[in-house]
């Protein structure tokens, strides 16, 4: 269930893109990726690992290049640092890959993000969201959900289900 669905309503069905209410708190998985903190749903999150040997797909899209096997089980392992149009940058010992599982046209996806930090598991209050500026970031706008207001700095919601697509 994303963070804005969850936020919506505790007992409510996931809803992809629904605006959270005022003051609603969830817990949030913070992670760095390049200079910028994501805060991902840790409703979402299913474990955090150490980066693993990925095996190259070939024909797969430049943010899914690969996947790796995680004790027997396939997933596709997404590079957001393409799709965010960053630099590349080798793994480090803070490297780490967040297994998610999310729902891909009703059906439950898991796949892995590789993050250059895991920071903190979280509350996030939605009364702390501000809206994306227009001009500024070099994230596409489509692919976030809101900003937050954590810890003095913002952090920014992803719309997984759109960076994946």
């Amino acid at each position: 269930m994303s963070l804005a669905a969850r936020a919506e309503s505790p007992q409510a069905p996931a809803v992809p893109g629904a605006a959270a209410q005022e003051g609603t708190r969830v817990q949030a998985l913070m992670v760095g990726i390049a200079d910028e903190i994501f805060a991902i749903d840790a409703g979402l999150v299913r474990e955090i690992i150490d980066p693993l040997p990925p095996t190259r797909v070939a024909g797969a899209r430049p943010h899914l290049p690969s996947v790796v096997n995680v004790r027997g089980a396939i997933i596709p392992l997404a590079d957001l640092r393409v799709r965010f149009g960053l630099p590349p940058r080798a793994a480090s010992p803070d490297t780490r890959i967040v297994v998610v599982e999310l729902a891909i046209d009703g059906d439950p996806v898991c796949v892995g993000l590789t993050a250059d930090k895991v920071h903190e598991v979280t509350e996030i209050q939605f009364s702390d969201a501000r809206p994306m500026p227009r001009v500024g970031l070099a994230i596409r706008p489509d692919f976030v959900r809101t900003l937050i207001k954590w810890n003095d700095q913002f952090v920014i919601v992803p719309d997984l289900e759109a960076i994946l697509a």
